[in-house]
């Protein structure tokens, strides 16, 4: 059985990670605070070295940012509003807050479905938007 999607929008971006190594090194916590939710900044702490994961998230917020656009006032959503998670499977996950939220809502609770990768020297993300 085919069933049908309404995808309303699908983003994708890259990161260099020495860019991300090197904003983590100048501007550490104030760069960590910015980008990243509290829950975000626990798990890249857990890692022995962050920067992969770091970028990827970055890349995976930015991707989420790039397939919301569709979306009336999406141009308002900010970096902590796009959390990246795990679902109860280990995969990453999306959860939104915020304006975000809002909109999603407004939607009538959109799904996203991200996809993560990184190698030595950068890291991408795909999202993909969903309206029920």
């Amino acid at each position: 059985m085919v069933s049908s999607v309404n995808v309303i929008g699908v983003g994708i971006d890259l990161v260099d990670l020495a860019r991300v190594r090197a904003l983590l090194a100048n501007k550490g916590e104030q760069a960590m605070t910015r980008f990243f939710s509290e829950k975000e900044r626990e798990y890249l702490a857990s890692r022995p070295d962050a920067t992969g994961h770091a970028a990827a998230r970055i890349a995976a917020k930015e991707a989420v940012y790039k397939a919301l656009q569709s979306l009336a006032g999406a141009r308002g959503i900010g970096w902590r509003e796009i959390e990246v998670s795990r679902d109860a499977d280990g995969k990453p996950a999306i959860l939104l807050h915020g304006t975000a939220a809002r909109l999603s809502e407004e939607q009538g609770g959109l799904r996203v479905q991200i996809s993560l990768t990184h190698s030595a020297t950068s890291a991408g993300a795909i999202a993909v938007v969903e309206a029920p």
